[in-house]
């Protein structure tokens, strides 16, 4: 069991530490003030390779495993960039995974090679505002005709579907109420967003304003028949190869944030000095300082050894929510007492812990609530009676 990265993976963390100090924490605040997408910094990481690190090099990307991915998304938001940064660009790491898996060979020779330089926005159209985490219960619904299917549904928390070309939209081919097993007959398209039939209505939010969130209103639009990805009613079965990721990429953005939130409450409290002395010599602030590194230090593991699961080709799903669950815990707990460490000054935009608390808070309810992984781990890995 060997715990030490390659040298090609401390590479890639040098890297991508170093390209993102062109876009220190005032690049974040401003865009978070201004609500505005980062596309130069969204450029800067398609041209150094890093938008294809896990898609194959037949189609332009890297052909590494989501385990460097994971890499690339710790550096990226604790850089400071938190989940801004993280947002702009980890849907067009992971979100084609069930493209790279399951598409066809003239799929991904027609949008991959787009994805991985930046030319190609990709957004994921998956839950729906009465259907949450129960994604079988989805009402969007996808009617062939002839060469195309025609898609109507609504769609909602899909995030950068402003500047998405096309999405990954999670339909249902087959009525709910007669299929045998509830996650047959869901199919999945690389659709086009085409405004003519796609209504955009960005909702306000919490915090990342500078990556929009929306919700669609998909009405009569047209799909080729050659954007089906696995076959009609294969969907869910397609997605898994898209959630499992996203999970371990949450829990390693989450640890970057948290990591990010540690350092800057830890330099405050060695250069704040109250009543003679640095405030970190004081174990009420040492302590809680502490405890959050070992528990960002405990999630990666389970953050690694999920990704190297998933890059084995093995199961890993128990793993992958576990990652998630404890990352998420770790990095809130972090940032809330970042802003303790530094009070008054944390509740100030100017000393951002503030933006990073905000950020990371998105992470305890998406992609999946907390609760929801543990009702999984409950009924999946503890065996026990399914709870909903």
């Amino acid at each position: 069991m060997n715990f030490e990265l390659t040298e090609a993976q401390e590479e890639i963390v040098r890297q991508v530490r170093t390209l993102c100090t062109n876009f220190p924490d005032e690049y974040w605040r401003e865009h978070d003030r201004r609500a505005e997408f980062p596309h130069d910094f969204f450029a800067a990481v398609a041209a150094a390779g890093y938008l294809g690190v896990a898609i194959p090099e037949r189609y332009g990307g890297s052909g590494l495993g989501i385990t460097e991915a994971a890499l690339v998304m710790r550096e990226v938001a604790a850089s400071g960039g938190a989940m801004a940064a993280a947002s702009s660009v980890h849907l067009s790491i992971f979100g084609v995974s069930p493209l790279v898996f399951h598409g066809s060979e003239e799929q991904k020779l027609r949008y991959l090679p787009k994805v991985v330089t930046g030319e190609m926005h990709v957004a994921f159209a998956v839950t729906e505002p009465d259907a949450g985490n129960d994604i079988t219960h989805i009402k969007t619904a996808a009617r062939r005709e002839g060469d195309n299917y025609v898609i109507n549904g609504r769609k909602v928390f899909t995030t950068k579907a402003r500047e998405a070309k096309r999405m990954l939209l999670l339909t249902r081919t087959t009525p709910f109420e007669q299929v045998k097993k509830k996650t047959d007959g869901m199919s999945l398209f690389f659709a086009e967003l085409e405004p003519s039939a796609v209504e955009i209505r960005e909702l306000e939010k919490l915090g990342r304003a500078a990556v929009d969130t929306n919700l669609l209103f998909i009405d009569n639009l047209k799909v080729s028949a050659s954007d089906l990805i696995g076959g009609e009613g294969r969907g869910f079965h397609c997605l898994l190869d898209g959630l499992n990721p996203e999970r371990i990429l949450v829990a390693a953005e989450a640890i970057g944030i948290g990591r990010a939130a540690v350092a800057r409450a830890v330099q405050y409290a060695k250069e704040r000095v109250v009543f003679g002395r640095p405030i970190g010599q004081n174990q009420a602030i040492a302590h809680p300082l502490a405890d959050s590194y070992s528990k960002l230090e405990a999630a990666e593991l389970m953050m690694l050894k999920a990704a190297w699961l998933f890059d084995n080709r093995k199961p890993c799903g128990p793993e992958a929510n576990t990652a998630k669950l404890r990352a998420a815990d770790a990095a809130f707990e972090a940032c809330d007492r970042a802003v303790q460490t530094l009070g008054g000054y944390g509740y100030v935009r100017e000393y951002d812990v503030e933006r990073y608390f905000r950020e990371c808070r998105l992470l305890k309810i998406a992609p999946v609530s907390q609760e929801m992984v543990l009702n999984s781990i409950a009924e999946h890995v503890l065996g026990l009676p399914r709870s909903y």
